[in-house]
């Protein structure tokens, strides 16, 4: 089984600012938020996280071995990192909701980001078919692979909600891979 899970709460998070890049610890609810995924989730046999701090501290709670895998990075917001939601021009939402391959300036568009996490599922099925993985990462990548597992396209990264802390189950049978749940708690 393949567990997709997103960090706990950071500062960031809970004042409603883009979090791409940069690289803040878990607030104290997120650390509880690790601490109850964890729980969750029980003993693994592998666990891959993004390289930045919430995600290897979020992974610390899971297993005491993490194997950092940069494609598991949120989506590089470019110069709108750190910028709170509200503080952004309706005119570039709306870019960004109608055009997958529209990217901030100096950032990373949803279909490259697609791209690189569809490579890393794929690679993760065969392993994944056999023990129970754990991927810590970020909403963006979490998206991503449910993209991948739906085999739909980048924009159901606007129709679907990712909570902090929490996890989404991927099986794999005779006809591919297969979204067992989404948004756990």
């Amino acid at each position: 089984m393949l567990f997709i899970v997103r960090h706990g709460r950071t500062e960031f998070n809970a004042n409603g600012k883009l979090l791409g890049r940069s690289d803040p610890d878990l607030d104290e609810v997120g650390r509880q938020q690790a601490y109850d995924l964890a729980a969750r989730l029980g003993k693994v046999d592998l666990v891959i996280s993004s390289p930045l701090r919430r995600t290897m501290e979020t992974a610390s709670y899971i297993s005491e071995s993490v194997n950092p895998d940069p494609r598991w990075l949120e989506l590089d917001y470019g110069v709108l990192e750190g910028r709170s939601i509200e503080s952004i021009d309706g005119d570039i939402w709306k870019k960004w909701r109608s055009d997958v391959d529209w990217a901030p300036e100096k950032g990373e568009s949803l279909s490259a980001l697609n791209i690189r996490v569809a490579e890393a599922c794929e690679e993760l099925k065969s392993v994944s078919s056999e023990s129970d993985v754990v991927v810590v990462t970020h909403v963006s990548p979490i998206k991503a692979a449910l993209a991948w597992v739906l085999g739909g396209g980048a924009e159901i990264a606007w129709r679907s909600y990712v909570s902090p802390g929490s996890s989404m189950s991927i099986d794999f049978g005779n006809h591919g891979p297969v979204l067992r749940n989404f948004n756990v708690l």
